[in-house]
């Protein structure tokens, strides 16, 4: 099945909360967001900037195992790189504000 075009984040936002309806898919979303915050902020505190490198094996390697075998779909990623990055933070907003059930 073809990928659908967006012209907008916001056409984009809902199409990407359906490729998320597992609510294990989006808890691992929300674990490995965590703990990309998480490195970020000890790489900035202790100055090791070499642990940078481990954002995108955390953030994506959460949500590819919540995709694969949970939600069983392709993540958005692939298609719509920025636009997924840029859902992957609004979802993790909306579940720490309670508009999303994790």
């Amino acid at each position: 099945m073809p990928s659908p075009k967006f012209n907008s984040f916001k056409a984009f936002y809902p199409y990407y909360l359906t490729e998320h309806r597992n609510i294990t898919c989006r808890r691992l979303h929300f674990i490995g967001s965590t703990l990309v915050l998480f490195v970020i902020g000890v790489a900035v505190l202790k100055s090791q900037y070499r642990l940078l490198w481990l954002l995108p094996v955390i953030g994506y390697g959460f949500a590819w195992v919540g995709h694969f075998f949970f939600d069983k779909n392709r993540p958005a990623t692939f298609k719509h790189p920025f636009y997924s990055l840029c859902g992957d933070w609004v979802m993790f907003k909306d579940m720490l504000i309670g508009q999303i059930k994790w």
